[in-house]
């Protein structure tokens, strides 16, 4: 049996090699870029500046692999979650569970941020984060990250991407530059790069290459500067030391319109007061950055607290106090588990 090229999610030169493999004129290959891409077709059929042969082969041998969301929930304060089915794209056998990611749009006035995901479920194991219970099944296509930003109907209020959804961005590499590629190129969406935001937890190969080779906003989770605190919450320290990942950010120019940001989850009576203040700012001096602190989410099965109000603007007045640009991240979505380390890519029965 054929398996079918997936067209959503390749880049230009793909496109160019796929209309030389099949006899098609190159120029095809930026008609179907701009049919997949800025007009949004979700059928073949619809390309209807190539030519009937083309169409027919297409049709033979690819698909455009758009889908809707599975389910939508609607937080009090206007923010959304959507439910994708990500199985096929995985590679899932049939006989198998069905698995979801989820992708969150977030409404500021004239701004629509959306936090896309890039796996399903998480290797790191945080121990604080909904996520990383859930363990790993698989990392997302280019295709399914796309598929996030192109299918929802808030598209077009789209002015920020931020990968800080589900999964470890910088242990799906591939995919992660293939999507922002689709999101910037000119044969693309045309975005300025500095409209995204890539996570990590600092897994420094990755960091490396993906610095090397996006002009992207990176964003670092960093939680604790003490490195054996760090440690207890975050087993990936032990590979890649914070103090390691923060001498790689030294090394690239942060003046610039590129920005380096620090999320700092807040934790009561565990990484909350001046002397962990005090740490970050030593281990942060002289890096042009910025620290978001982030309140901690409550979920089932944790043993954290919720940072109170007080200690965390005490704890931002300390950073900004000794040139440390803070700020507190305003909680958006809590009340349908659409905040930060909340996400979980289950089905609801109201989905």
């Amino acid at each position: 049996m054929l398996m079918k090229t997936n067209l959503f999610g390749m880049s230009l030169s793909q496109l160019q090699q796929l209309c030389a493999e099949e006899g098609m004129p190159k120029f095809a290959a930026k008609q179907m870029c701009d049919w997949l891409y800025a007009k949004h077709v979700a059928s073949i059929d619809a390309m209807t500046n190539l030519s009937l042969k083309a169409r027919a082969r297409l049709n033979e041998i690819a698909f455009i692999g758009r889908h809707d969301p599975v389910g939508c929930q609607v937080s009090k304060d206007g923010t959304k979650k959507y439910l994708f089915d990500v199985t096929e794209g995985i590679g899932a056998d049939a006989s198998e569970q069905h698995h979801y990611i989820e992708a969150v749009f977030i409404p500021d006035g004239d701004r629509g941020t959306l936090c896309v995901s890039c796996q399903v479920g998480c290797k790191m194991g945080c121990r604080f984060c909904v996520t990383g219970q859930q363990g790993f099944h698989g990392s997302l296509t280019a295709s399914d990250i796309l598929n996030q930003i192109f299918s929802i109907p808030e598209f077009d209020r789209l002015t920020n991407i931020v990968y800080m959804g589900m999964g470890e961005p910088m242990d799906n590499l591939d995919s992660i530059l293939a999507s922002t590629s689709v999101l910037t190129s000119d044969w693309g969406l045309g975005w300025s790069p500095h409209r995204i935001t890539v996570s990590s937890v600092g897994i420094i190969p990755g960091l490396k290459r993906f610095l090397d080779e996006s002009q992207c906003h990176v964003a670092v989770s960093l939680h604790n500067a003490f490195a054996q605190e760090r440690l207890a919450i975050m087993p990936m320290q032990k590979a890649y030391p914070i103090a390691d990942v923060v001498t790689l950010l030294r090394q690239y120019d942060w003046h610039g319109q590129r920005r380096i940001s620090f999320e700092y989850t807040m934790f009561r009576n565990l990484n909350d007061d001046t002397r962990h203040a005090a740490e970050l700012v030593r281990l942060l001096k002289g890096l042009f950055c910025r620290v978001n602190l982030i309140r901690f989410h409550s979920s089932p099965d944790t043993p954290y607290q919720t940072a109170t109000p007080q200690s965390m603007q005490k704890f931002c007045d300390y950073l900004n106090n000794h040139g440390i640009i803070c700020t507190i991240r305003a909680s958006r979505g809590e009340d349908i588990m659409a905040a930060c380390g909340l996400l979980a890519g289950q089905k609801t029965d109201s989905q």
